[in-house]
Formats: structure tokens, C-alpha cells, sequence
């Protein structure tokens, strides 16, 4: 550049130029823009939270969303402008979550106790009903009033009685207004509009818990899409003593305090309602047989599971890394990319494919055996079998991190020590592998908790299986957090949220003690640096 000349402005990025293009008005107005949305989805939400009466809820949407338009509204709080973005994820998406689920974990949430008590008393009350010995017997027909509402039309089997039911009642109807034919079905009536097959079909499941209540706390209910049925309760609820009473033989069903009426037999009533239980969900992984004991097996299992596949891979991994870091190794750079391909293959399409390859009856695998092997089948084999594919998927990544620590190991020291009359097993035992814990160390115990909750690599390849022989939930295979899952969606009777909610607390306190304890006792490995 020429003396005096002036000077040429050096030329701006990328991200200068975006936020310079950002800033001033255009600035202003975008961020009014996304504020005008958030306060809109905030209106929303209060007025659904005030609808359901969640007035705590409220309160903190109302203060949350103060507290923002005030940060971005502000020229000096910049700091939390950039903070706010991520804490309101971390929040919504982490803690959220994490208190869902302890608070499930206090309850008895699971099939058949899914509602509210008040809910749970109107479905015993529709649900205990019975045909008396002098009930009735309709034709039926279902139809849309004027209002486009759906009602029954119903003639009486007995006297031939012409009747309209919707939920509020009986209505009786002239007899010439319902025509019906030669098979004794309703084919028409006047001033209703009878429903068609493709329409019927639909209302399959509306029909099924339709009902026209009558005299006494009598119902009249649809049995299929023709007849209709009289039904009377065999239950009655008495408010004051908050207890069901048997009809028939003044059986009593009191509250149990667990979401239930339950009579002084043991016999329960169903549906029962959500409610909050304490500890007991904790206190089952102890007390009761049918949980404790698959439970402490594969607690085991899954110990064994995630030592055995760490432990392998890693000493697979470490080997490869040891052979392939030699120097004057022809084809190094192919053999190193060959090794990383099944990390570099999506997990679950591996699982996926080794599924097939172990197949029992037409795998791959057992054809190429001179004997077939129960891969799948058999409890033992199955273990094998996860142990394996597991060390196949997991070993690349302890070669890659192996390589990277090993080449990162000063040649100074395995020189000084070979000087100084080392062997080869004495340079690795004494500083090759202490220098190498020192940076894989905390990648063991990741991936020890990682493989601990390695959901992926059991449900895919033997969905816990095959089935043990003394529980129905817990398979042969199952660890922790699959077990968990069945007991969320198929155990017992259905889901129990509560209890696989308390299990995956339990997990939780496991892998963190663990790793608390193992970075504690893998702190002594600095001292080596």
C-alpha cells in the first residue's frame, strides 16, 4: 500500500454481516414479532390451564412469561438473553420430565386405575349392571334426532311398545311412526333418521357405552346393532360412608386407600382411580415375590451384561489399536478404515440384520456351522449372542479412542524405559496402559452407563427373550430399563407406570453411584500425568 493512500476496510464474515443486518429496527421488530407469539401461546395455555383449574401452573406460566418479556424488553439484562433460550429446553425437556416421573413413581398409576375417584364411582356404577329376572327385551334401531343426536329407536319385545331412548330418558312414540319388516327388524320411522351400515360401524364403540337410563337406576343398553336389553345395578354407592353395597347380599365395599373399593374377601372392584401411594412402588421391588425376584436377576444380568461388553470391547479395541499403530505396517490406513465400519453403520440396522444372521432356522450363521446353535432360543446362547453383537458394534469406538491415546503417549518415555532394559509387556504394564487410563478412564464409565440402559441393543436382537420360566415379564435376556418397559406397557393386567417409574428411579441412583465412585477412584489416575 502506497504512503497516505487510505486504508481498505477489511471484508466482513458471515456472522458480522448477519448481525449487523439483524440489529437496529430490523432487530427490534423481529424480536417483537417472536415475543407477540410467545405471549400468544402463553394466553392459550392460561386460559387451558384456568379451564382445568390448575391455578399453580398458572401462576408459574404467568411469572415465567413476565420474567421473559422483561429480559428481552431490557438493554441491559444481555447476558440472560442468550441464557433464557437454553434454560427454558433444559427445563421444558429435562427437569420437566425428571419430576413427571418421580411423581408417577409415588403413584399407582396403571390399567384400571387411570381416573379420577369421581370418575371411578360412575364407571362401577355403569359397569355393574345385570339383567333382572322380569327385564325387558327391545327391537333397536339407532337413529339422529333433529338435532343430528343419537337415540334409539325401540320396540318392546313383550307388548310391541314403540319407544325413542336417548341418555336422558324413554319417550314413548305411536306405534304406526315405526315400520318394520317381514324379519322383524326396524327399517324406518318418522322423524328420526335411521343410521346406515357404513355409519354403524363407526359408532361401534359409542354404542357400547350407550345408555337410557329408566326407573330405579335401571339402563336400557345396546347389545350389538339390533336388540337392546333392560339392566339394573347390582351396586349401590352410599355417599355418606363413601362405600359400594352388593344388592344381592349386602356385600360392602370399602375405600383401601390404594385407589380401590374392596370388599373384606379381597374381592376388588374395577375401575379404580389414581392416587398417591407413598413408597409402596419401592417397597414392591422388596416385599412382593412376583417383582423382587425377576427384578434382583436381572439386576444381575444387566451388571454382567454391561461389565462383559465394556470389558471386551475394550481390550478388543486396545489390541487393534496396539496392532495397527506399529510402524511399517503395509495397508494400515485400509485395515483402520475397515475396523471402523460397524460403528459407522447405524445401530439398529445392525441389530436388525444380526437378528436374521442368528436365526435359528434360516441364519446364516448356523449354515455355515457344522451345527446349529440356538442362538436365540436358548437362555444361555442368548446372552452369548447380546454379549457378542454387542462387542461387535462397541469395539471400533474403544480402537478409535485407543488409537488417539496411544499416539498421544510421548515416545521419550517407551524409549527411556527400553534403555533402561524394559521388555515390551513391562513398557505396557508400567506406562502404556496407566498413561492410557488416563484418558480412556472416563470413556469406561460412560460406556458402562450407556450399555447399562442399552435398550436398543436387547429389544432389537431377542426383545428379552427367550421367556424365563418362572415370570411372564422378565425375559431370559431383559436388563434393567427393558424390564422397565414391560412393566410400563405389558405386565399384568396392562401398564404400571408407577411401578416401572420407581424401577427406572432405581436405575438411576445405581449408574450414579457408580460413576460417582468411578470418577472418584479414576481421579488417582491424574497423578500420573
Amino acid at each position: 500500500m502506497a504512503p497516505g493512500a487510505p486504508a481498505t476496510p477489511l471484508p466482513l464474515g458471515l456472522l458480522p454481516r448477519l448481525l449487523a443486518a439483524f440489529s437496529g429496527t430490523t432487530g427490534l421488530v423481529i424480536k417483537l414479532v417472536f415475543l407477540s407469539l410467545a405471549n400468544a401461546m402463553a394466553v392459550w395455555a392460561a386460559t387451558v390451564l384456568v379451564r382445568d383449574s390448575r391455578w399453580i401452573a398458572l401462576s408459574v406460566l404467568v411469572a415465567a412469561t413476565l420474567a421473559i418479556d422483561s429480559v428481552y424488553l431490557s438493554r441491559r439484562a444481555v447476558p440472560l438473553k442468550f441464557l433464557v433460550p437454553g434454560s427454558v429446553f433444559l427445563i421444558a425437556f429435562s427437569v420437566v420430565p425428571v419430576a413427571y416421573n418421580v411423581n408417577v413413581a409415588f403413584t399407582n398409576w396403571s390399567t384400571g386405575h387411570l381416573l379420577a375417584k369421581e370418575e371411578a364411582i360412575e364407571g362401577i356404577e355403569r359397569s355393574y349392571l345385570a339383567p333382572p329376572a322380569d327385564g325387558r327385551s327391545y327391537l333397536m334401531a339407532p337413529a339422529r334426532d333433529g338435532r343430528g343426536q343419537l337415540v334409539l329407536i325401540l320396540v318392546d319385545e313383550a307388548d310391541g311398545s314403540t319407544f325413542v331412548g336417548s341418555r336422558v330418558g324413554l319417550e314413548p312414540l305411536r306405534r304406526d311412526a315405526v315400520e318394520i319388516d317381514e324379519n322383524g327388524a326396524i327399517v324406518g320411522t318418522e322423524g328420526y333418521q335411521l343410521l346406515e351400515a357404513d355409519e354403524l360401524a363407526s359408532l361401534d364403540t359409542d354404542l357400547s357405552a350407550y345408555t337410557v337410563p329408566t326407573k330405579d337406576g335401571a339402563a336400557i343398553r345396546p347389545e350389538g346393532f339390533e336388540t337392546a336389553v333392560e339392566l339394573r345395578p347390582t351396586l349401590r354407592y352410599e355417599a355418606d360412608t363413601d362405600t359400594f353395597v352388593r344388592i344381592e347380599d349386602g356385600t360392602v365395599f370399602r375405600d383401601n386407600g390404594k385407589g380401590s373399593f374392596v370388599a373384606a374377601s379381597g374381592e376388588e372392584l374395577e375401575p379404580g382411580w389414581k392416587t398417591r401411594v407413598g413408597v409402596e412402588n419401592f417397597t414392591r421391588l422388596l416385599k412382593d415375590p412376583l417383582v423382587r425376584k425377576p427384578f434382583f436377576r436381572v439386576f444381575v444380568w444387566t451388571f454382567v451384561f454391561a461389565g462383559a461388553t465394556v470389558v471386551a470391547s475394550f481390550a478388543l479395541g486396545l489390541f487393534l489399536a496396539i496392532a495397527l499403530n506399529l510402524p511399517g505396517l503395509r495397508f494400515q490406513r485400509t485395515y483402520r478404515s475397515l475396523l471402523i465400519v460397524p460403528y459407522a453403520v447405524p445401530a439398529f440396522l445392525s441389530l436388525l440384520v444380526w437378528r436374521g444372521l442368528l436365526n435359528d432356522e434360516f441364519g446364516l450363521v448356523n449354515r455355515l456351522l457344522p451345527f446349529d446353535v440356538p442362538w436365540l432360543f436358548d437362555p444361555a446362547w442368548a446372552r452369548v449372542s447380546v454379549i457378542l453383537v454387542s462387542l461387535w458394534l462397541t469395539f471400533p469406538y474403544f480402537f478409535l479412542v485407543s488409537l488417539g491415546a496411544l499416539q498421544s503417549i510421548p515416545s521419550e518415555l517407551v524409549e527411556a524405559a527400553r534403555v533402561d532394559g524394559a521388555g515390551p509387556w513391562q513398557v505396557f504394564r508400567r506406562i502404556t496402559f496407566p498413561l492410557l487410563l488416563v484418558a480412556v478412564a472416563p470413556l469406561l464409565i460412560a460406556s458402562f452407563a450407556f450399555n447399562f440402559n442399552n435398550f436398543n441393543n436387547i429389544y432389537l436382537l431377542t426383545a428379552g427373550g427367550p421367556q424365563a420360566s418362572d415370570q411372564i415379564v422378565a425375559g431370559s435376556t431383559d436388563i434393567l430399563i427393558s424390564y422397565t418397559w414391560k412393566l410400563a406397557f405389558e405386565a399384568g393386567k396392562g401398564q404400571d407406570y408407577g411401578l416401572a417409574s420407581a424401577v427406572s428411579i432405581v436405575i438411576f441412583l445405581i449408574i450414579a453411584s457408580i460413576s460417582a465412585l468411578s470418577f472418584w477412584r479414576s481421579r488417582s489416575l491424574e497423578e500420573m500425568r
